[in-house]
């Protein structure tokens, strides 16, 4: 028999480590002396002991690596599904890192520019199933899904996209907007820049709509990687704070264009008219 300290010297697991793997039941010892509460393992648990080691390496948790050892027959599949969850959340990581050197070295900053009239093919975004609150993930999810679809359909009738493709709020009729106050979708409406002849744009599918958006002055900020509320809430608020001398955005009047490294979050422009004279 070992004691704790030769175990722990051996299979270079601290004292503390072992009791853990004691109390979880992953690594119980081979005698445990009632009087004194000593530890004692047998020589044989040393592979155990280095089997735990290694597949803790991975980032294994306790239980996990209770199961695959456990259930020997399992353990390569419970490791392939533990490294495919890994590599997820590296690249996570990889593109939150991206995103803070980004976000770090260049802070967003509003642009105004001028955006001339277009032609645009408009699909409404089907509502993410299973979906009680609502999900930055999934929605990006079913917009991307539906900008492809659109894509892929207005260059097979003949369409040419000539430009970024973006997604608004479905708020056009008085329906939509009172499903979205409800929590309810569609929530999106994503419109892709077209150039067309007008047989071509009437071939298209009914469920895609041909729309004319109107030249307009805009300030735009573009926040990189991924959509959440809190990179929403920041360009809102950037966008609003920007110092107009006679001039407002127009928050009513908001696209979120669609770039492969970011979302761009623009407001038309409006200026402050003076009232007209009463006669």
């Amino acid at each position: 028999m070992l004691s704790i300290s030769d175990f722990s010297e051996m299979c270079d697991l601290p004292p503390q480590t072992l009791r853990y793997y004691h109390a979880a039941g992953l690594l119980v010892p081979a005698d445990v002396d009632e009087r004194t509460g000593y530890r004692s393992y047998t020589f044989g648990q040393v592979e155990r002991a280095m089997l735990i080691t290694v597949l803790r390496g991975t980032g294994m948790s306790v239980t996990l690596v209770r199961r695959a050892l456990d259930q020997p027959d399992e353990a390569l599949i419970l490791l392939r599904q533990h490294v495919t969850e890994v590599r997820q959340q590296r690249q996570t990581q990889d593109e939150d890192i991206r995103d803070a050197r980004e976000l770090l070295a260049s802070p967003p900053e509003a642009v105004l520019r001028h955006v001339d009239e277009m032609t645009v093919a408009s699909k409404l975004v089907p509502r993410p199933a299973g979906r009680n609150r609502y999900d930055w993930n999934a929605a990006d999810a079913a917009v991307t899904s539906a900008v492809q679809e659109v894509v892929r359909t207005v260059v097979s009738c003949g369409a040419v996209v000539t430009g970024t493709s973006w997604r608004t709020l479905a708020a056009g009729t008085p329906e939509q907007k009172s499903r979205i106050r409800a929590g309810e979708g569609p929530h999106w409406l994503v419109r892709v820049p077209v150039e067309a002849d007008e047989k071509t744009l009437a071939s298209l599918p009914a469920d895609i709509e041909v729309e004319t958006f109107e030249a307009r002055d805009e300030l735009s900020i573009f926040m990189p990687g991924k959509s959440s509320m809190a990179k929403h809430g920041t360009a809102l608020s950037r966008l609003l704070a920007y110092p107009f001398d006679a001039a407002y955005v127009d928050t009513f009047r908001m696209r979120h264009l669609l770039h492969p490294n970011g979302v761009e979050t623009a407001m038309a422009v409006c200026e402050f008219r003076e009232p007209s004279a009463v006669e």
